[in-house]
């Protein structure tokens, strides 16, 4: 009978403590979804923020998503990135230089077009303007293909190595509208891209939790009935 009581005493221990782990697991949740509102937010209002000139020296990490304009000609010499749209399906994203006003060098995300499309939107003649957000995009990974340079096919927007292509300075603006491009659907930066799970997950550890206090209530249950 003790070696019972001991066994029962422990399993309610080990439910306790699975119980308590499960929840603060959903608790951190909670709070990692409340810190990534507040980065999705604070990215949104840098994104939306008055446009203006680019910067002579830009930092990175401190001008990502800066809306700026520039008014230039471009070049073009296309960089075609392959990219896959929801509604759209497989298509490329339009990469050229644009010489600015101020003689600048600048790369251009100019928007997308659909694989299937029978010929490449022309490139706007003449001087435009662009207006768009800074971006350096990090989309290289351990799986990311080698870009195929012959056939013009590029697997990501790595902003160094687009630049030496085309002979620019390391900046790319990634358009939101483009004076004259009409043929051309810009994909604009946004917060839609940038993953936020911390809801889910809370949801999971939570039901999960549940789940356990439900088990640790019938085995309670189970160990009185036997007892009596």
């Amino acid at each position: 009978m003790k070696g019972t009581g001991m066994k029962f005493w422990g399993m309610i221990l080990i439910g306790v403590l699975g119980f308590a782990i499960l929840m603060g697991l959903g608790i951190w949740q909670v709070q990692r979804l409340a810190w990534k509102q507040g980065v999705l937010a604070d990215i949104e209002n840098r994104i939306s923020a008055d446009v203006q000139t680019i910067p002579t020296s830009l930092d990175a990490s401190v001008d990502l998503y800066l809306p700026v304009t520039v008014s230039g000609q471009f070049e073009t010499d296309t960089i075609r990135v392959l990219v896959s749209q929801k509604i759209y399906g497989a298509g490329y994203r339009l990469i050229n230089a644009i010489i600015t006003t101020d003689g600048r060098r600048i790369l251009v995300d100019r928007g997308f077009v659909t694989v299937n499309a029978t010929q490449m939107p022309p490139v706007p003649a003449g001087t435009v303007r662009v207006d768009g957000n800074l971006h350096w995009p990090q989309e290289i990974d351990r799986f990311t293909p080698d870009n195929d340079i012959a056939a013009n096919i590029w697997f990501s927007r790595d902003v160094p190595t687009l630049a030496q292509h085309l002979r620019t300075e390391g900046i790319l603006i990634v358009a939101r509208k483009v004076e004259g491009d009409d043929e051309m659907q810009p994909l604009p930066v946004g917060v839609e891209g940038i993953p936020n799970d911390h809801l889910q997950y809370a949801i999971t550890w939570f039901s999960l939790a549940a789940i356990w206090l439900g088990m640790m209530g019938y085995f309670v249950y189970r160990m009185r009935k036997i007892a009596s």
